[in-house]
């Protein structure tokens, strides 16, 4: 006698069965991403060539992080930093769509074999603590692992629904109604927030006797434009550039859906014909086939879309406020490689603002303008402010996932963001008020001490512009530049100040007026360029380590 299982009790199991799919998941992409963040970053970077590229890349990323949502809400947030455009990036999203159905095809087969094995050699390299990538590999074959089983366990969970007697009504309501099929597999699809998820889900139904094919494909088709919710509401409050991406593939994916419904009475013999009996595989093959059918037709017209897309979606006219970080994106947090990137990028703003703090201190000294000591001060709030950001943004990343080289690069970015910070404060606090003191006294000084100062400050200027290209490029030659620039400096304040005295010596009107002035400027252009400088040293560190690592194997000969 067949043992009875409970409704409730099933329903259970199942739930808990796709729980642990969208987990697994999660764990698959998370391992993806913290172990070869960096290298799926540089890819979609250089693939924005050609639309082919471009598209070819989207679904070999999206292969490896088994989620076209995380891949589109990744390639959302390079269109919103401007890092690509959004042509590249709706071809990118286009394969991404399709990288999903490749994941989705390996996992028709029966694989149950694997999935111990996976969750074995998973939790070995997951062990390996101190071993940043054997870590992420291990994580990546538990999520796989466990895919594999609660695919395993829908399944089974699932069987006795074939002999339910309220099952059939409930489905045959359903059927009778298409636009109902396709509204549940959407609505379903959103909440998981993964269209790979309810297409496998479907699967097990079908593969269980569940659910009927023509039903299932009505639903497949829901899942691929349900996939296009979660990040379309993710994006909403970003960039108009970045919305734009999720909103063109919702275009595309919106107009596949709506011209094949009518005609999906003639899709099920032709899968049939294709797919054979094996149910799970004609939705499978379904499922493919329609995004690579979409890849085709939309693949020359992203240039279209894409223009509709900004036109849904203009650029803001009206200046943002420059306060308000620009690249930080918080849903990079669990990517250390990216996020240090955008991290990077929002350092580099704060370095512009230090070089035009500098640029107009020369004016303020020259022309006695109040207004522009007021603007310097405003632009060093500005600082202040993107620094405070900053620096909660990097203190949510764990250098836990990160390996050596992500670690050396978080040090160097917040070291350089804190000495930019620093560099305000002594043109806002030390300099602003040596200005000010100059205007309300009248003061002005000689010739020749304002050359000195004008040429400290050029000198300081190139650094400036040194510094942002070291931090940038971690060229080690630049580094060496920078720090012989420095001595540079040294000897010019040395050779002004002995300079400044003789003239105290002959009594130079001007010079007695603003003596302490005088050497109070350079004294501080020349902090500023010791704290600008301090970016090229742990570049020069690491070059004399690998040297001295290269150099010790010819260093140490056997004795003889």
């Amino acid at each position: 006698m067949e043992e009875h299982i409970a409704p409730s009790v099933m329903l259970i199991h199942i739930i808990g069965a796709v729980a642990l799919m969208l987990w697994s998941l999660k764990l698959v992409r998370l391992g993806v991403t913290r172990g070869f963040g960096a290298n799926l970053k540089k890819a979609l970077s250089a693939s924005t060539k050609n639309r082919i590229l471009a598209f070819i890349t989207g679904a070999g990323v999206t292969a490896l992080l088994q989620s076209s949502t995380a891949t589109t809400l990744l390639i959302a947030s390079f269109a919103g930093q401007a890092m690509i455009s959004t042509t590249a990036a709706l071809a990118l999203v286009l394969g991404a769509d399709v990288g999903t159905t490749i994941v989705a095809q390996l996992l028709t087969f029966d694989l149950r074999w694997l999935y111990p094995v996976l969750l074995t050699g998973g939790v070995v390299l997951f062990s390996f603590d101190k071993v940043h990538k054997a870590k992420n590999i291990g994580r990546i074959m538990i999520g796989l692992g466990l895919i594999l089983l609660s695919l395993a366990w829908i399944r089974e969970s699932a069987q006795p629904l074939q002999h339910s007697e309220a099952l059939p009504v409930v489905l045959k309501a359903i059927g009778g109604d298409e636009l109902m099929a396709l509204l549940i597999a959407i609505v379903l699809t959103w909440m998981a927030h993964s269209s790979l998820a309810i297409v496998l889900l479907l699967m097990s139904l079908t593969t269980s006797g569940v659910l009927p094919v023509d039903m299932g494909i009505v639903m497949v088709l829901g899942a691929n434009l349900g996939g296009t919710i979660a990040p379309l509401l993710s994006t909403l409050r970003d960039s108009p550039a970045a919305v734009r991406i999720p909103v063109g593939n919702m275009v595309m994916r919106a107009v596949g859906v709506l011209s094949l419904l009518p005609f999906i009475s003639h899709v099920g013999p032709l899968l049939e014909y294709i797919s054979g009996d094996n149910d799970a595989r004609q939705l499978v093959n379904f499922h493919m086939a329609f995004n690579i059918a979409l890849a085709l037709v939309f693949l020359p017209l992203v240039g279209v879309v894409a223009a509709l897309c900004r036109k849904i979606f203009p650029d803001k006219v009206d200046a943002a406020d420059p306060s308000v970080p620009r690249y930080l994106n918080e849903k990079e947090i669990d990517t250390p490689a990216i996020a240090l990137a955008s991290t990077a990028r929002e350092t580099l703003r704060m370095a512009e603002y230090v070089q035009e703090m500098l640029e107009d201190t020369l004016k303020a000294f020259r022309t006695n303008d109040e207004a522009i000591v007021n603007r310097i001060r405003s632009k060093d709030d500005i600082i202040d402010k993107l620094y405070h950001a900053l620096k909660l943004h990097m203190a949510r990343l764990t250098q836990e996932y990160m390996d050596k080289e992500d670690a050396e690069r978080y040090v160097q970015i917040l070291t350089f963001a804190t000495n930019l910070e620093h560099s305000g404060d002594i043109i806002d606090k030390n300099l602003m008020p040596l200005a000010l003191k100059k205007i309300r006294n009248q003061g002005s000084f000689s010739t020749q001490g304002f050359r000195e100062i004008e040429n400290i400050h050029n000198l300081v200027m190139d650094s400036v512009k040194l510094a942002q290209n070291v931090f940038i490029t971690s060229d080690v030659e630049l580094a060496r530049k920078m720090i012989a620039e420095k001595e540079i400096i040294r000897q010019a304040e040395v050779t002004a100040s002995v300079a400044h005295i003789e003239r105290l010596r002959e009594r130079v009107p001007e010079t007695i007026a603003t003596s302490s002035l005088h050497l109070d400027i350079i004294r501080d252009y020349r902090r500023i360029n010791s704290y600008l400088c301090t970016v090229a040293y742990p570049i020069l560190e690491q070059a004399d380590q690998l040297r001295s690592s290269r150099l010790k194997p010819r260093e140490q000969k056997p004795a003889e």
